[in-house]
């Protein structure tokens, strides 16, 4: 059985752990790092300019990274309902047999607008080889040019095709879970509902780091780490502006999932969130809100570090960490 074996710190009354661990020190040094880079914050920039800084980034990284080898890396296009869509297959170094392999169905991050498979292939990479499991990256069209639910249905759209080619990609339908940070933990959830309200596959798992579930709530961990951790208030500001049509998009379940009118009949979830994180409480009320629907669920809040950390590979010690951890939760199924 799986069970929320932790509650987010310095999150008010709504959660029971009400005194987390300081700032883990390789942290704090990344963020005065920053600080004194004088880097702009995303929200200072046009969405064309944040990714450019990204794909910046991506270069400066590539120059100091080792990049982890996996067995096989294969890269498509698949029919979305209205683009073809890029999907990059990572085959992890060491497969148990011939036989058909456990799959995780990637969904990454950036609030929507930035982003891509590319800026995300050293973590798909590593994931595919801590899990055993064939990593399935989708890259999904981006606001504010494709504004909701166009990235949703992309991702929708893409998990179809995946299961309907399982066969031919060499995967075992019955182990085919998802996984999405930050906006792709939007995104997945909003995936696993949707195809348990259109009684489509069913996924094995859903992975949801850090992930934005609601719109505009103000609670504790959104207002104690507003400013100063990366990812701030204004952040989720900007790229939900970008994403939504209007506001009346954010009622919709498949845009804030914390609405659905039901959370029952959900395959096992495992939600992870970082202490000092503005979408902390996020992932605690969704888990929350999952166990009281009797999902099989388990909660995992990551002191001391921020939004994002799963990524910092070889820079934050709970990156590796976490890998390990969702190594062994996988095995528990």
């Amino acid at each position: 059985m799986i069970a929320i074996l932790s509650c987010c710190p310095r999150a008010g009354t709504m959660i029971e752990k009400e005194s987390g661990m300081p700032l883990d020190p390789k942290v704090a040094l990344y963020l005065k790092q920053v600080r004194e880079s004088g880097a702009k914050a995303y929200e200072d920039m046009s969405p064309a300019e944040s990714r450019r800084l990204d794909m910046n980034e991506l270069t400066k990284a590539r120059a100091d990274r080792v990049l982890e080898s996996v067995a096989v890396i294969e890269h498509s296009f698949i029919p979305g309902p209205t683009a073809d869509l890029p999907v990059r297959i990572y085959r992890p170094t060491v497969c148990a047999n011939d036989e058909p392999q456990p799959a995780i169905i990637f969904i990454h991050g950036s609030g929507w607008v930035v982003s891509n498979i590319e800026t995300n292939d050293h973590f798909s990479r590593a994931l595919a080889n801590r899990t055993g499991s064939v990593v399935v990256a989708i890259n999904y069209q981006k606001a504010p040019e494709h504004k909701f639910p166009i990235p949703m249905d992309d991702c929708y759209a893409s998990t179809l095709w995946i299961f309907e080619h399982a066969s031919l990609l060499g995967l075992d339908p019955k182990r085919i879970g998802i996984l999405g940070d930050s906006a792709g933990g939007n995104l997945a959830a909003a995936v696993t509902l949707r195809l348990r309200d259109e009684k489509g596959p069913q996924l094995a798992f859903q992975v949801l780091v850090y992930p934005a579930v609601q719109y505009g709530c103000q609670t504790p961990s959104s207002i104690a780490h507003a400013e100063g951790y990366l990812l701030q208030q204004a952040s989720m500001k900007y790229y939900w502006g970008h994403y939504l049509r209007s506001e009346a998009d954010a009622q919709n379940p498949y845009c804030s999932p914390l609405n659905a009118q039901s959370h029952k009949d959900l395959p096992p979830t495992f939600i992870y969130t970082a202490e000092f994180d503005p979408l902390c409480d996020d992932g605690f009320l969704y888990a929350r809100e999952l166990k009281a629907a009797g999902v099989k669920v388990k909660y995992h809040c990551f002191e001391g570090v921020i939004h994002g950390f799963i990524k910092m590979l070889g820079v934050f010690d709970q990156a590796d960490e976490f890998l390990d951890e969702i190594k062994q939760d996988l095995l528990e199924i």
